[in-house]
């Protein structure tokens, strides 16, 4: 049984995956999978330079972060070989360590930002225009949990993917009026899979989870974090000293990131 990586990547210029795509191929060779756009050409030559492949698909890039959980629920069905998943974001990742050689303690896992929903305008906007006023009250004060680092065994992401999906139909993003008459695609409301997520997870209704806090577990996403620790290698690392797997929203946060960002680029041969 085999690991894969699935991220979406439609509308990206195409060095935008080389350092997701460097770091990871320091630590790990097994499949790589980018959902791409028909005309995408120089990104999918840049995806197999690094060994990985492509499918196209669809979707416009601003509808691909909801759209893309059926769409991994179609690909998967044609692979019985899965054992575990890495579903994720790219434009904004780099790996320190090899994703999949941690313990998980999970059938699926999730990681938390160091935020509450409520503290986020973007996130408290997202719940609010798909599943309305009442669930946020409900859910306000919770941690902001990323989507765009899921780690999962197969059977229980495939549930994941389906209860996403089925709540992506249920509860559509409302979009601006100037959208909706216009039949256009309302971009603010392409992250709002993380209300989904949260009603998810925080009302029990997927089994057998674990949330990793942003201060102790593997992955980091920082974007809402105050203070940043660097090891003698330039590795972020969390309050228990170790090294993070995973860094995530670093562009966010450029001042506290470009010498690390720099050294590991160098070292990778990248640009």
């Amino acid at each position: 049984m085999n690991n894969i990586v699935i991220t979406p990547a439609i509308g990206m210029p195409a060095n935008e995956i080389v350092l997701f795509l460097a770091s990871l191929r320091k630590f790990y060779n097994g499949e790589v999978i980018f959902f791409v756009g028909k005309n995408d050409h120089q990104l999918k030559k840049n995806i197999k330079y690094y060994d990985s492949s492509y499918v196209e698909v669809n979707s416009h890039k601003n509808e691909i972060i909801i759209k893309r959980y059926k769409l991994v629920i179609d690909f998967l069905k044609s692979k019985n070989n899965i054992k575990n998943i890495f579903f994720c974001d790219s434009r904004d990742i780099y790996f320190q360590s090899d994703p999949f050689n941690y313990s998980y303690e999970g059938s699926i896992n999730f990681f938390s930002e160091e935020a509450n929903i409520e503290d986020c305008s973007i996130n408290s906007q997202w719940m609010k225009r798909t599943l309305g006023k009442k669930t946020f009250e409900e859910l306000r004060k919770k941690l902001i949990l990323c989507c765009g680092t899921v780690m999962g065994e197969i059977h229980a992401f495939n549930n994941y993917a389906n209860q996403m999906n089925t709540m992506s139909k249920k509860y559509p993003y409302q979009k601006r009026l100037k959208y909706l008459l216009t039949l256009r695609v309302d971009k603010e409301g392409k992250g709002c899979d993380q209300s989904y997520a949260a009603y998810l997870i925080y009302k029990n209704i997927l089994k057998d989870y674990k949330i990793y806090s942003y201060s102790q577990g593997p992955v980091a996403t920082v974007f809402h974090s105050s203070e940043y620790n660097f090891n003698g290698k330039n590795q972020l690392i969390n309050s228990k000293g170790e090294p993070y797997i995973i860094v995530h929203q670093y562009d966010k946060r450029w001042n506290e990131f470009k010498d690390s960002v720099s050294s590991l680029k160098e070292k990778l041969g990248v640009n």
